[in-house]
């Protein structure tokens, strides 16, 4: 019996923060909008789409940010808005179907397989949503439609701001062969900086390449990276899933063994994982500090607290005591990354550190 094909529609909010922010200040409405950081330090949660036509993006330190746009216009964020607003979004989501993933507060996977209100298509059900989102919440959102979650997910971007792609199965394979493999969900600056290196530049330069030597390369990655150049993943929806953990990581250009520029790049690495932090709504008790040497041995150390950890000030203290421990390094260090586990809340899915 032939396997049914399933419906799948990944849907993300338009530069969520920012286009909040707008929606509720008329005065930042077509103006570049940065949501977290200052102009003195920090890192940005958000950018508007008038701030990324410079070049700005999430997780970028705000003195780079503010290079790129001197005119940039920096918001404090407000979680408990955007939760509030994330919160309307799902009960959307909600009347179409209940197989929804939430991956953050602005993006969701929806399983609509099974069409409850008869609307005829994913491609309808898509509209309906975002239509949806539009008049309850003055908010944009853009959809991918496809048969599996990696490839819902690209065609999400593929029409931003407020747009709609669907890539049906049998355009799938040449869809995926199409992009650059930097596009591609789980592949990193890192990653990518690697792949340039073999040769590995779009989708169809990945398919290209056996399982062996993607093993040889990318090691427990191989499957995913394999299934995914094939537009193939079997991952289904998971209406309920416990987040593990959120971090951040940096791999640096030069090794680094100086405490003081050890505990600035750490200070970065802390400002980009709370954005993650803040972003999945979760608190945990937990962080952990990954160093790895310039010979590649890598070291985990970690501190627990009593009750969640609520700030950024509380999480990067934290890091800075692991961080001190350790220190000198003489031989130099190659990668730093901060990561909170221990949730005691959360409705994200488990997420792998940001690469700055």
């Amino acid at each position: 019996m032939e396997k049914a094909t399933r419906k799948i529609i990944h849907v993300d909010m338009d530069a969520f923060y920012a286009s909040v922010e707008q929606r509720d200040d008329p005065a930042l409405r077509g103006r570049p909008v940065a949501v977290g950081g200052s102009r003195a330090r920090g890192v940005v949660a958000a950018a508007s789409y008038e701030a990324r036509t410079f070049g700005v993006r999430s997780a970028m330190p705000s003195v780079t940010a503010l290079r790129r746009c001197p005119d940039l216009i920096f918001v404090p964020p407000r979680f408990d808005v955007y939760r509030g607003v994330s919160q309307q979004i799902r009960a959307i989501f909600a009347h179409y179907t209940d197989a929804v993933e939430p991956l953050s507060l602005d993006e969701a996977y929806l399983d609509v397989s099974v069409d409850r209100h008869a609307l005829g298509s994913a491609k309808a059900i898509a509209e309906a949503i975002r239509a949806r989102i539009r008049a309850d919440t003055g908010l944009t959102a853009s959809a991918g439609v496809s048969y599996n979650k990696f490839i819902a997910k690209l065609a999400s971007d593929q029409n931003k701001p407020d747009g709609l792609c669907v890539i049906p199965p049998a355009a799938g394979a040449a869809f995926v062969a199409s992009l650059p493999v930097k596009r591609f969900h789980g592949v990193g600056p890192v990653t990518a900086r690697r792949m340039e290196a073999l040769g590995i530049l779009t989708g169809a330069d990945l398919r290209a390449r056996s399982l062996a030597e993607l093993h040889a390369h990318f090691g427990k990655a191989a499957p995913y990276l394999y299934g995914a150049a094939r537009g193939i993943d079997e991952r289904p929806v998971r209406s309920h899933r416990d987040a593990k953990s959120v971090g951040a990581e940096r791999t640096f250009e030069t090794n680094l063994s100086d405490p003081a520029a050890l505990h600035a790049a750490l200070a970065r690495v802390a400002d980009a994982a709370w954005v993650r932090i803040e972003r999945s709504g979760m608190a945990g008790r937990t962080v952990t500090l990954k160093l790895r040497h310039a010979d590649f041995r890598t070291i985990t150390r970690a501190r627990s607290q009593a009750g969640p950890i609520t700030s950024a000030a509380h999480f990067l203290a934290l890091g800075e005591t692991l961080l001190a421990a350790l220190l000198p390094v003489p031989d130099g260090v190659r990668l730093l990354g901060l990561t909170l586990s221990g949730i005691a809340r959360g409705d994200a899915e488990p997420t792998q550190p940001l690469l700055l």
